[in-house]
């Protein structure tokens, strides 16, 4: 799959499994994320994808690299509804 494929279904899921922050964008935590069976079967690498969308400013989220348990807790938040 190529990353452009990857982030647009990664936005897809992200408004699948969020909710609207006070700001009204798109909020999901990278737990939830994780541990969803769809995205486990649409992700091959879900934190490389992750990063790519945050370099491409599509979203955003605390720190660099997020890990499975460490950052269960961390906000990733959509910036562009696009898909």
């Amino acid at each position: 799959m190529n990353v452009e494929h990857e982030v647009k279904l990664l936005v897809q899921e992200m408004k699948r499994l969020g909710k609207p922050n006070s700001d009204g964008k798109i909020t999901v935590k990278f737990g939830v994320l994780f541990s969803d069976d769809r995205c486990a079967n649409i992700f091959e690498a879900l934190v490389g994808t992750l990063k790519a969308a945050k370099k491409k400013k599509i979203v955003t989220y605390a720190g660099e690299l997020l890990l499975q348990g460490v950052h269960d807790d961390v906000d990733i938040i959509l910036l562009v509804d696009e898909e």
